[in-house]
């Protein structure tokens, strides 16, 4: 048989968010440009490999019609 869940306390619940989310290991704002900086980089690099393969897909299709 499935245990049954508890209720908890809304208050209790806002309370152990706050103590988890000071144990959170926050990034620095140098780690946190590092990692928007690597995003964006390779978003737009999938973005330009997508558009290369649409491009020759494209061509590819356009001369057998």
């Amino acid at each position: 048989m499935a245990e049954k869940k508890r209720r908890v306390s809304v208050g209790k619940f806002f309370r152990s968010v706050a103590a988890e989310m000071k144990k959170v290991a926050w990034p620095n704002r140098k780690e946190v440009s590092t990692y928007t900086t690597v995003v964006l980089v390779t978003v737009a690099a999938v973005a330009l490999l997508i558009s290369i393969f649409d491009s020759i897909l494209s061509l590819i299709l356009f001369r057998i019609k």
